[in-house]
């Protein structure tokens, strides 16, 4: 970014993602039921399932105190976090980034902090694109320097 301002992104809820987290947790519930017989397996699989759903509700619907709203990609591995019981917390993202056209996982090394996952349903398409060319090379393009259409030949 070279001594442009931090680029600010709005997250929005992901009922996609959501739907995965809890179908992942139902089928990981499903395979532990029938490995212990009687009430401890369905115990177990619904603490499972219950686990999926608290997930859920805090990555991918975005609807816990803690859960991340929008985010200010600085230079280097810097970046801002802004939680939507209205705090902002300073974050390193540490190695181990996951880059796809799918998603974008960043893992941060700061207390407390696990990581994140941004799908493109989270984002505008320009949004998750800077944010993954963030993710890859820690620094976005400057506006003055893409060209907004191709110059004549």
């Amino acid at each position: 970014m070279l001594g442009a301002s931090p680029v600010n992104l709005s997250l929005s809820p992901s009922p996609a993602l959501a739907a995965c987290i809890v179908a992942a947790h139902a089928a990981a519930a499903a395979c532990l039921w029938p490995l212990l017989p009687g009430y401890p397996g369905t115990a177990l699989a619904a603490l499972v399932l219950a686990l999926g759903i608290v997930v859920a509700w805090d990555r991918a619907l975005l609807s816990a105190a803690a859960s991340v709203r929008g985010l200010d990609l600085g230079a280097g591995d810097a970046a801002v976090l802004y939680l939507r019981d209205g705090q902002r917390v300073a974050v390193a993202v540490g190695k181990g980034r996951f880059v796809s056209r799918l998603c974008v996982t960043l893992p941060f090394r700061a207390p407390g902090r696990r990581s994140l996952v941004v799908t493109p349903g989270m984002l505008e398409p320009e949004s998750f694109r800077m944010l993954r060319l963030w993710a890859l090379w820690g620094r976005v393009p400057e506006q003055a320097a893409v060209a907004s259409r191709q110059l004549p030949s």
